[in-house]
């Protein structure tokens, strides 16, 4: 059974009590605010054969064949690999389900997720059915950036925006779902996850601290010249590329930020402050601006999947890094 997340109430209700349910829907939000949950919760219950109040059952045929997974109305679409796109013969299979009758005599089913990571092919092979749904067929596309969705791919569903919790209820959450950790702790994941409790869980299940303390330390040492670029890069293998280019990205902005306005306590998370305060006052705007539309650069083509050579990227980013003090 899905959980359900307090944050997602409201929307959940609304969601349920539809009388009429539109052929698809775009769960659309932050990565690690429950889009999935709250997606197989909605898929129990438009497969639920005696649905009680606004949940499935749990007992009817219908709940039992879907929780034992083979459920003959239910297609699940997520990538073949972690991290690999969407293929187009994937996307067919999808259609030749829409088209199929209902084995049970109810809804049909189908989720995607990501959508994003569907490839040009893949995305123009779906229109179709999102423009000619077959029978009572409800899609549900789950996207963490709706904005790399082509436009007739969202135009084609009705777009519903999820809600990312608040602070105060984050934090309420990952006191529940990590007791042994400290306050601090919590505090420090949450800010990490961009304010996802999910994300933050996940990345505390990673030791996602213990590699930024790593890549923290590296930092420094790169700065005070006791370590070179390629040093640095070869020891970072155990860290998300795209975990460390958020970092970066964020450590970039607030440079600017301090920079232009003086703020301290727009410095970011402690482990950085005071590095971030030193390269801000020792650079030269145009050098942070030049280097974060290049880190922003690097991250979007990470996003897309790209074929790139990690420890040159992370030399590249590293030397930028180092040179950014000085005059010039």
């Amino acid at each position: 059974m899905a959980e359900h997340y307090p944050w997602q109430a409201s929307l959940w209700q609304q969601l349920a009590r539809r009388s009429r349910h539109a052929h698809a829907y775009l769960l659309h939000g932050p990565a690690g605010i429950g889009k999935r949950a709250l997606a197989d919760r909605l898929m129990a219950r438009l497969l639920c054969q005696r649905p009680e109040g606004n949940e499935a059952c749990g007992q009817c045929k219908g709940c039992q064949l879907l929780a034992a997974g083979t459920h003959p109305d239910h297609f699940l679409l997520e990538p073949e690999e972690a991290d690999k796109p969407i293929k187009v013969d994937q996307v067919r299979e999808l259609v030749e389900f829409v088209v199929q009758t209902a084995q049970l005599g109810g809804r049909k089913v189908l989720l995607l997720e990501p959508a994003e990571a569907m490839n040009l092919n893949a995305a123009n092979a779906l229109l179709k059915s999102l423009e000619e749904p077959s029978g009572d067929t409800v899609m549900l596309l789950v996207s963490h950036q709706p904005s790399r969705l082509l436009p007739t791919i969202r135009s084609r569903c009705m777009q519903q925006a999820c809600p990312r919790p608040d602070r105060a209820a984050s934090l309420d959450w990952l006191a529940r779902a990590l007791p042994q950790a400290s306050p601090d702790e919590r505090e420090t994941l949450l800010a990490l996850a961009g304010g996802s409790p999910l994300t933050a869980l996940r990345l505390q299940e990673q030791g996602v601290q213990a590699q930024r303390a790593k890549v923290v330390e590296d930092v420094k040492k790169l700065l005070k010249q006791q370590a070179t670029p390629s040093q640095l890069a070869e020891g970072w293998n155990a860290v998300p590329l795209l975990l460390l280019f958020d970092w970066f990205c964020d450590w970039a902005q607030a440079l600017l930020r301090y920079r232009l306005t003086g703020d301290e306590t727009q410095l970011g998370l402690a482990d950085m402050r005071k590095v971030v305060q030193y390269l801000a006052d020792k650079s030269r705007p145009e050098r942070i601006l030049a280097i974060q539309d290049w880190l922003l650069l690097q991250r979007q083509k990470i996003l897309g999947k790209a074929n790139l050579n990690r420890v040159l990227l992370l030399e590249a980013l590293l030397v930028q890094w180092a040179s950014l003090p000085g005059p010039g």
